[in-house]
């Protein structure tokens, strides 16, 4: 693996893993997203349980040697997963790897009153942050993004984490269709008002496969004009710069010291462990992927004792391609000194020279107005 990318000291140490832990299965339909096909009715806990931990127990002998400092429950809606469930799998991860001081163990959940009413059972059970889809606090809006909870099922799950975690992070959609700057703003400002450490703030991006990519296509949705777009991602970092959420990365806000350290993981490109369908994982030059299918990942782990489908050994070229990729999305950038043979200096002169590029001693980094052409910015310096 490329050396970090250059993190602060102070924002987690860098012998560490990151462990992933997905639950594939949602509850209800999604309009977008491209996982509908694992909406299950029931589920057998028994089976999947055990065939978690040999997936587990499979990536702890091919990684090990060095405490887990992040976990994350994420994918379907990890927060319907048994508690039990839950600290069984925790356990397990701490015998396996043992756990760096202030390991932080985070768990994706709707903001539904079902889930919320296993929130403290999740705490108990060792979760000690939560990340809650609210999307939206307008109702209407909700209703376009397909969720299954309104406004106030939403904030009252907000407020029973609250109480119960200290680190609560939610996420909310914006560049909706129709919505204008006074709306954005005013929704933000609600949002800010609540006091959480952390804010998840997207733009509505149309995956493929999705309905609302195909509605897209054929012209019944309509898209958010770029120039409006690039208007209220300005607007949202002036205000969350001014509630002291500054953007630590394109999409990810929070108070000095309240950073998600698991993801935090990924974009300084470390080492992080993939279990469960779907999971993706870096382990030393390998990349390594796991069946997505829950049925073929099942078969996998009752055949082999893991679900893996793929492991691909990376050059080192391709690993400081990935790191640029990643690195670039956070504030602080990346340091060059890794990925410099996969960086076209004349184009990074360029963007330099027009204001979208900075270079720091040994660093490189987008500037405020970079990070709107992130996408774009990449495209051109990646050699």
């Amino acid at each position: 693996m490329l050396a970090p990318a250059g993190a602060p000291a102070s924002a987690g140490a860098t012998d560490t893993l990151a462990l992933y832990i997905h639950w594939p299965f949602c509850v209800s339909k999604c309009p977008y997203c491209d996982f509908n096909s694992h909406v299950r009715a029931s589920v057998d806990q028994d089976l999947w349980r055990e065939a978690l931990l040999a997936d587990l127990a499979w990536e702890a002998k091919a990684e090990s040697g060095r405490p887990l400092g992040s976990i994350f429950f994420g994918g379907g809606t990890p927060s319907l997963m048994p508690p039990a469930t839950v600290a069984v799998l925790i356990e397990a991860a701490e015998a396996h790897w043992g756990f760096a001081p202030g390991i932080e163990i985070t768990l994706e959940a709707n903001p539904s009153s079902v889930e919320a009413a296993r929130f403290a059972d999740l705490a108990a059970a060792g979760v000690n942050r939560v990340s809650l889809g609210l999307q939206s606090l307008d109702d209407g809006a909700l209703s376009f993004l397909g969720r299954a909870h309104d406004a106030a099922e939403g904030l009252a799950a907000l407020a029973t984490a609250q109480r119960i975690f200290d680190r609560v992070s939610f996420d909310l959609i914006y560049a909706l269709p129709g919505q204008s700057e006074r709306a954005w703003r005013a929704e933000l400002a609600r949002a800010l008002a609540f006091g959480t450490g952390h804010l998840s703030l997207y733009q509505l991006t149309l995956e493929p496969g999705t309905r609302f990519a195909a509605l897209a296509a054929k012209g019944e949705l309509p898209l958010t004009d770029p120039d409006h777009g690039a208007a209220l991602y300005e607007l949202t970092q002036e205000m969350t710069d001014q509630a002291g959420l500054p953007a630590y990365e394109v999409s990810n806000h929070a108070r000095p010291g309240e950073e998600s350290r698991h993801n935090l993981a990924y974009w300084r490109y470390r080492h992080y462990l993939g279990v469960g369908p779907g999971a993706h994982g870096r382990r030393g030059r390998l990349a390594t992927r796991r069946h997505r299918k829950p049925e073929n990942w099942l078969a996998a782990v009752d055949r082999n004792r893991h679900g893996i489908v793929e492991e691909t050994r990376l050059s080192a070229e391709e690993q400081g391609t990935e790191a640029l990729l990643m690195g670039l999305r956070l504030r602080e950038g990346i340091a060059l000194a890794p990925v410099a043979n996969r960086v076209d200096t004349i184009a990074i002169d360029r963007l330099r020279a027009e204001g979208l590029l900075a270079r720091d001693p040994g660093r490189l980094r987008a500037t405020p107005t970079g990070m709107l052409l992130l996408d774009a910015i990449l495209a051109e310096i990646v050699a």
